[in-house]
């Protein structure tokens, strides 16, 4: 199938588009791909990406953590042991602002299945979505969850879900707008959709430009802003209710961008980057790293 190319932007439809500049993808392919500015809603996104059929080669890598679950190479072992951690975290945010103990949570992309894991034993019933089959597997292996294909999310009930909950997902998913409404129907009365997404606008971000590991080309097809997903949310009546910081993403996204620039990590210069970066997003959450959003219907 060919490539996919925008003449206007996926999220507002603008036609007012600029050229940004040409990124290369380090983890399969080597291949370069071009990303594009809105200068409406200033989302950015990647041009002439594969399709739904056609991408999934481009997960095919030991390095891709969600996927496989690797504890290959010094950075990846330092998210594992984050990781507990940050599960815990978003455990935390997600019984904070749905104000349930026990609800019932999905989990769209849900890779190798930590995150559901971590809600069982919080005692939430849990589902999960996830379209590459090895993750499912890996997720059955490890912690004994039957996830399903990502197709499913048109064929659940309505109205289930007290927590929907996608983290670093939404970049990836091709029917974008079809995604929101979805999830929309989805959510229970005062149900809580939490959207986590790199932030381009980031202090990191400028400094690597298209060095900058959150651009994560081609697989990361849209690359938003604070004001590209308000956009997005506002078409579909949903609202931003509070963004959260993600501290720990911007020293594993310097790290490897580090790499990425240089050939080689820098740990010290990748480190104090990332300090720098949060210390910049401090009483200022649109200029983190990332951010999660916070949504719920318009009342």
């Amino acid at each position: 199938m060919p490539d996919i190319h925008y003449s206007h932007c996926p999220v507002c439809q603008s036609g007012d588009l600029q050229q940004v500049f040409d990124v290369k993808d380090y983890t399969v392919s080597s291949r370069k791909f071009e990303v594009v500015h809105c200068n409406s809603c200033t989302l950015r996104f990647t041009q002439s990406v594969p399709d739904v059929n056609d991408i999934g080669q481009y997960y095919k890598s030991e390095d891709y953590i969600s996927h496989s679950n690797t504890s290959k190479g010094l950075i990846n072992k330092l998210y594992q042991q984050v990781r507990v951690r940050t599960m815990k975290q978003k455990a935390g945010i997600v019984k904070k602002f749905t104000g349930v103990a026990g609800g019932k949570l999905l989990d769209i992309g849900c890779g190798t299945g930590t995150f559901l894991h971590t809600m069982l034993q919080e005692g939430w019933d849990v589902d999960g979505l996830e379209p590459d089959a090895d993750a499912r597997a890996v997720a059955m292996q490890q912690y004994g969850i039957n996830t399903k294909p990502s197709h499913e999310l048109f064929s659940l009930d309505a109205g289930s879900f007290n927590a929907i909950t996608l983290w670093h997902v939404l970049e990836h998913v091709h029917p974008l707008h079809e995604y929101v409404i979805r999830m929309k129907e989805l959510l229970a009365e005062n149900g809580v959709l939490f959207i986590a997404v790199p932030n381009y606008t980031s202090k990191d971000a400028k400094t690597y430009g298209e060095f900058w590991a959150g651009y994560d080309v081609p697989r990361h097809l849209y690359h938003f802003s604070p004001k590209s997903m308000k956009t997005l949310m506002q078409q579909h009546g949903l609202k931003i209710e509070k963004m959260l910081p993600m501290w720990f993403d911007s020293f594993y996204v310097d790290m490897l961008s580090s790499k990425y620039k240089t050939g080689q990590i820098n740990y010290l210069s990748a480190g104090l980057r990332g300090l720098a970066s949060n210390l910049n997003a401090v009483g200022n959450v649109e200029e983190c790293c990332s951010v999660i959003y916070v949504i719920s219907p318009e009342k």
